[in-house]
């Protein structure tokens, strides 16, 4: 019932920015945390940022400092702010929320492209 879908990807250059964004539908009495995963070429899919209901937040080591996550409880939505994009950042970015009683949600994916 519950539906995540990803906007905001595309092809950009080395040093440019993009913000990634992710919206749920349904029928949503919580959300308990949000974060974003991507899936590199030839790699296993890996955790870039976390946001807590607190508002506590993490980030991989890779995009520490370049990436920032944020959310709208409001909307049910999760941004994913990546600045000083790089080409090794290339490739397919899921958002994810942990909802209600504690089920995990996924979003389709969203391809993000770094050109050098």
């Amino acid at each position: 019932q519950v539906q995540l879908v990803e906007s905001g990807g595309g092809l950009v250059q080395a040093g440019e920015s993009l913000r990634l964004s992710c919206t749920a539908s349904g029928r949503i009495l919580s959300i308990n945390s949000m974060g974003w995963y991507r899936h590199l070429p030839g790699k296993q899919r890996e955790l870039v940022a976390g946001i807590r209901s607190g508002g506590r937040t993490n980030y991989a080591d890779s995009v520490k400092g370049r990436f920032t996550i944020s959310r709208d409880n409001a909307k049910n939505t999760v941004y994913l702010q990546m600045d000083s994009l790089k080409a090794e950042d290339t490739g397919v970015y899921y958002c994810t929320m942990n909802l209600d009683w504690g089920r995990d949600y996924w979003g389709q994916g969203t391809q993000v492209t770094v050109s050098s």
